[in-house]
């Protein structure tokens, strides 16, 4: 089907519905613990990543995806008809997969034009872009159009996120600038910022209700906001989230979804996440 094409990586937290497109390509990324390596979402289901990381004592890692998974999503494209493709990755502070992707992009100059985009933002707020970016190439509009909508939304994209705990984080080495809550990792439920795409601080919670509350809190001081979304690792407390948030974010006006194993693997499990876009 000629047009636009999208394409991302599978740290965008989209379910499966929503990238049954014909313009859209998810390439995975890849998961690790210890000497077993998965494919993200294809021979490793999220469910099935939670499992194995609770009853595993490794540390699970995520591995970019390579230039040349890259390269077969943008022949792929090309071989379909595709006029341009536009991808939306995670943020370039996070992981190198936007380095892989700009690699595939150039190895393939002169085929079909590759626009390769730093989303500055991760899970959901990524999957907004996409899903907004597909709508926008699914009415027929040009590679210009796409590109000024999705640089229209990245600066106004924002995910922030309680922890069960920064264990993760601190051993993953993505910790940023939430360093100064380590000290007291054992007892803080924390808050992060992922806005602009690197981790911050945001918070520091003594129980897991305090931090739900002050996620809600966030989400009603950012005034008028669109395109919200709730995410959760498996979090066994997400429908007590979801009646908190109620009166001003009522579930049928939300997009509610899984983290995947990207997220998990530095977030650990039982995280829940929001994301939204300051309206214009």
């Amino acid at each position: 089907m000629p047009g636009v094409y999208i394409v991302s990586d599978s740290s965008c937290d989209l379910a499966q519905g929503e990238t049954d497109q014909p313009n859209m390509e998810i390439v995975p990324l890849s998961i690790r613990f210890g000497s077993d390596e998965f494919t993200d979402r294809q021979d490793l289901s999220v469910d099935d990543f939670y499992d194995r990381m609770a009853n595993s004592d490794v540390l699970p890692q995520t591995a970019c995806p390579s230039p040349g998974a890259f390269e077969r999503a943008f022949r792929s494209a090309a071989d379909a008809g595709a006029e341009a493709v536009v991808c939306i990755n995670i943020s370039s502070a996070l992981s190198n997969t936007l380095q892989s992707a700009q690699t595939a992009a150039a190895a393939y100059e002169g085929r079909v034009p590759i626009h390769v985009i730093d989303s500055k933002s991760v899970s959901s707020g990524l999957g907004t872009l996409v899903l907004e970016a597909a709508k926008v190439a699914a009415s027929g509009a040009d590679a210009d159009s796409v590109l000024r909508r999705v640089g229209d939304l990245i600066p106004r994209t924002h995910v922030f996120a309680a922890l069960n705990t920064l264990e993760n984080l601190k051993k993953g080495g993505r910790i940023g600038g939430a360093k100064a809550m380590v000290g007291s990792i054992l007892s803080i439920k924390p808050l992060i910022d992922i806005t602009g795409g690197v981790v911050q601080e945001a918070g520091k919670a003594r129980t897991r209700k305090r931090a739900m509350q002050m996620l809600y809190e966030r989400m009603i001081g950012a005034g008028a906001i669109e395109h919200v979304a709730v995410m959760h690792g498996e979090a066994p407390d997400i429908d007590e989230f979801l009646e908190l948030i109620a009166p001003h974010f009522p579930r049928t006006a939300l997009r509610v979804g899984e983290l995947g194993a990207v997220i998990g693997a530095h977030g650990g499990a039982q995280i829940i996440g929001v994301s939204w876009i300051d309206a214009a």
